[in-house]
C-alpha cells in the first residue's frame, strides 16, 4: 500500500518529465531568465531523486531509504562541529578556573611564607638588639681587631681566613673574619663569614658578639650546610647569656627550617633544649 502511494506521485512526475521535451520544443517569446533556469534545475533534480526512490523500492522489494539532501547534511555537520566547539570551550573554561584557583592558593601560600619570614627576621632583630646591654668590657670583642688588616679580593680573603682556622690560629682568623664582614658585607660569602666569625668568638667566650654574628649568618634562614649548626650555636650562646626563651625559639626554628639537619647537630640541639628547659 505504501509503495503504491509513493509510485502514483512518482509516475505523475515521470509523465511530466517525459512531456518536458515537447514543451521545450514549443517556441516561446521570451527566454527563461537565470532564476527560472535554476528553479527548473532544482525541480529536475527532485524528480530524478524521486524516480530513483521509486525504482529502488520496485526492484529490491526492500524498505525505501531516503538519503538526506546535501544541504541537510551540511547543516548537520555544522551543528556537530558547533557542539564539539562548545564542549571544547567548556573544558577550557574548566581548566582556566582550576588554574586560577591554584594560582590564588599559591599566591596566598607565598604571602603567608613572606609574612612568616618577615616575622622571623623581626624576632632575630629583636634578639640582636637585646644582646647590646649584655656586652661588657671584658667580654666585648676588640673593636680595633681589624685595624691595620689589608684585605685581598673577597674570594682570596675568605680562603685565607678559613685556612687560618684550619691551622688553629683562631686569633688571626678572628681578625680576618671581622675584617671580611666589615669590608665585604654585601658579598655572597658574607653570611658564612659571619658564621665562622661567630665560631672564633665562641672559642673566646665572647657570647654576646658571637650570638650577634650567628644571627647575622642565619638571617633569612639560608639553605646551606652550615646554617643548622649556626642555629644551634646561636641557641647555645643565648643560653650562656641566660636568654632561655630566645634559645628555645631558635631551637624550634631549627626543627622547622632544617628538618634534614645532620644527626650530630640534632643531638646537640636536643641537649641545648634540655639545658634551656624548653617546653
Amino acid at each position: 500500500m505504501t509503495l503504491r502511494r509513493l509510485f502514483a506521485p512518482a509516475a505523475a512526475f515521470v509523465l511530466i518529465l517525459a512531456a518536458a521535451p515537447s514543451i521545450a520544443q514549443t517556441p516561446m517569446d521570451d527566454p527563461l531568465d537565470a532564476r527560472d533556469a535554476r528553479r527548473l534545475d532544482r525541480m529536475e533534480k527532485v524528480v530524478r531523486e524521486l524516480r530513483s526512490i521509486v525504482y529502488q523500492g520496485r526492484d529490491s522489494g526492500k524498505p525505501v531509504v531516503v538519503q538526506p539532501a546535501e544541504t541537510d547534511f551540511q547543516i548537520q555537520e555544522l551543528t556537530r562541529r558547533v557542539n564539539d566547539l562548545e564542549q571544547t570551550l567548556t573544558r577550557v573554561n574548566g581548566q582556566l578556573e582550576t588554574t586560577t584557583y591554584e594560582l590564588s592558593q599559591a599566591r596566598r601560600a607565598l604571602e603567608s611564607s613572606q609574612a612568616e619570614v618577615k616575622a622571623m627576621g623581626d624576632r632575630l632583630t629583636a634578639m640582636e638588639r637585646s644582646l647590646a646591654p649584655v656586652e661588657t668590657d671584658a667580654g666585648s670583642s676588640d673593636e680595633s681587631a681589624a685595624a691595620g688588616v689589608s684585605l685581598p679580593p673577597p674570594a682570596e680573603a675568605f680562603a685565607e681566613a678559613r685556612q687560618a682556622m684550619l691551622n688553629g690560629d683562631y686569633d688571626g682568623a678572628e681578625r680576618q673574619w671581622q675584617a671580611f664582614v666589615e669590608s665585604y658585607d654585601d658579598d655572597a660569602k658574607a653570611p658564612e663569614a659571619r658564621y665562622w666569625y661567630g665560631k672564633t668568638l665562641s672559642a673566646r667566650g665572647v657570647h654576646a658578639d658571637a650570638a650577634t654574628a650567628y644571627i647575622g649568618a642565619i638571617r633569612g634562614w639560608p639553605k646551606t650546610s652550615w646554617a643548622p649548626d649556626a642555629t644551634v650555636e646561636l641557641a647555645r650562646e643565648l643560653i650562656a647569656l641566660r636568654k632561655n626563651a630566645e634559645a628555645c625559639q631558635a631551637l624550634s626554628e631549627l626543627a622547622k627550617r632544617y628538618p634534614s639537619a645532620p644527626a650530630a647537630v640534632k643531638s646537640r640541639a636536643a641537649s641545648a633544649r634540655t639545658q634551656a628547659k624548653c617546653a
